[in-house]
């Protein structure tokens, strides 16, 4: 069950993000869910110090997650185009 629920809030932190950062018509939903787990381990390295990937789901633990989703996008646009939007 929790692989399913990783997919799940991955999924749903990489589109917020891709919606943030305007990329959400470039990205398909495998994309959107590697760039939600992904962002989930850096803004838990980078905020928590580690903890949060360990943490229950809650509305921080989200948050956190869905910032670091958004800085993750904000690098690969960097890299990507030039800029940050």
């Amino acid at each position: 069950m929790g692989l399913i629920m990783w997919l799940i809030v991955g999924g749903v932190i990489g589109w917020l993000a891709s919606l943030i950062m305007q990329t959400d018509g470039s990205q398909g939903i495998v994309a959107n869910i590697l760039v939600g787990i992904v962002g989930a381990f850096i803004g838990g390295m980078i905020l928590s110090r580690g903890d949060i990937n360990n943490a229950p789901l809650t509305v921080t633990t989200f948050l956190v997650s869905l910032a670091g989703a958004v800085l993750l996008l904000a690098v690969v646009n960097l890299v990507r185009r030039g800029s940050i939007c």
